[in-house]
């Protein structure tokens, strides 16, 4: 082939997702499948959302609107922060990707952490920009390791809290005393995807307070998890005026579709239906908790609604065997996996099956 493709893409893979249960279900001749791979809403989504969407369906043949103004305004109020600081987008992964088109060039650097959500380092190499990578510290973002990392070349530091897929949080002091350090000219993303199931009260409640305290801050946030709107892809930033002014001039036209926006404002406004998940979740994590522990397996405490465990054998090993059970996990590499709390029936299972392949 002739076609010369742009020499920052020889590195790159594309992104490997979950596995859909219906292949699962075809590989193995299997009927029952449990999906506890990619940190889903076991509870599916609000009752509220599916009124409002079945009610939506006859306006389809129309765009979007490009502005996301109904979605805009409802953050608006609900965060108490002005809308030209507020930019929604289809999930958190295009934001990522326009967070890079507009910050990023050739040579400049990136800093993140070794174990997180992977497509910051992709989107970093997209641009041809060279990720700095930073060992986490206890399974932790190590602010102390990337603050001696910046160079005068550093334009861009991400940060995930809590952390996917460690589910560890850093403290808002710890948070504060980095963002001191951090040179004015560097943009920090602070992605909070899963703050929705968080239980520590160090952990930052409202981090609009970091957007209008710095200039350089960029939070992230999705309705996805918690909110349980993963297949309809929406999600927002909330940053300075200026910096999300530039994210909009490379953001595509119409990039939040209809439904997502209309789910979007009435997941907002049904706090029971939150409430319902962070039990479920805080339930489910304190079972699979005593459950790893009896087993002997190490795992970090987790603020999210997923576990990482360090299943004594090969991840990937443990990973097709679970599969041929019916249960579907994400292995991360070495002998390490990440599973999402699923339902009380779906832990117990994922425990029962988890047994079996490592014959415990």
């Amino acid at each position: 082939m002739s076609i010369a493709f742009r020499k920052e893409l020889r590195d790159l893979k594309p992104y490997v997702p979950g596995k859909p249960i219906e292949s699962v279900m075809k590989e193995f001749g299997i009927k029952n499948v449990i999906k506890l791979a990619s940190n889903e809403n076991p509870l599916g989504f609000s009752e509220k959302v599916k009124e409002i969407l079945m009610k939506s369906l006859d306006n389809l043949a129309l765009y979007p609107d490009g502005n996301a103004t109904n979605l805009k305004e409802a953050l608006s109020e609900k965060l108490d922060i002005d809308v030209d600081n507020i930019l929604p987008s289809s999930g958190a992964d295009e934001m990522i990707d326009l967070i890079a088109k507009t910050v990023i060039s050739p040579g400049d650097e990136a800093i993140t952490a070794d174990i997180t959500f992977p497509r910051y380092i992709s989107t970093t190499k997209m641009m041809g920009g060279t990720p700095i990578v930073v060992p986490l510290k206890n399974f932790t973002f190590d602010l102390n390791g990337i603050l001696n990392n910046i160079t005068n070349r550093t334009k861009l530091i991400w940060i995930c809290n809590p952390n996917n897929p460690t589910g560890t949080i850093v403290t808002e002091k710890e948070l504060m005393d980095f963002f001191e350090k951090v040179p004015e000219n560097i943009l920090i993303v602070y992605d909070e995807a899963y703050r929705e199931y968080v239980t520590r009260d160090d952990y930052p409640k409202n981090s609009v307070e970091f957007v209008k305290k710095y200039s350089n801050i960029l939070v992230m946030r999705t309705f996805s998890k918690a909110y349980g709107l993963a297949g309809l892809r929406v999600a927002y930033a909330i940053g300075s005026k200026k910096i999300i002014e530039n994210i909009n001039k490379v953001r595509g036209p119409f990039n939040v579709n209809s439904l997502a926006q209309i789910a979007a404002i009435a997941a907002l406004k049904d706090d029971e239906f939150l409430e319902r998940i962070y039990n479920l979740n805080l339930e489910g994590k304190n079972y699979l908790y005593d459950q790893l522990k009896n087993m002997n397996l190490e795992f970090p405490p987790s603020e999210a609604n997923h576990i990482y465990v360090n299943v004594g054998k090969d991840a990937q090993e443990v990973f097709v065997e679970l599969q041929k059970r019916g249960v579907i996990i994400r292995p991360m590499g070495g002998t390490w996996i990440r599973v999402s709390v699923g339902t009380m029936e779906e832990n117990r299972t994922f425990i029962e099956k988890l047994k079996e392949v490592l014959g415990i």
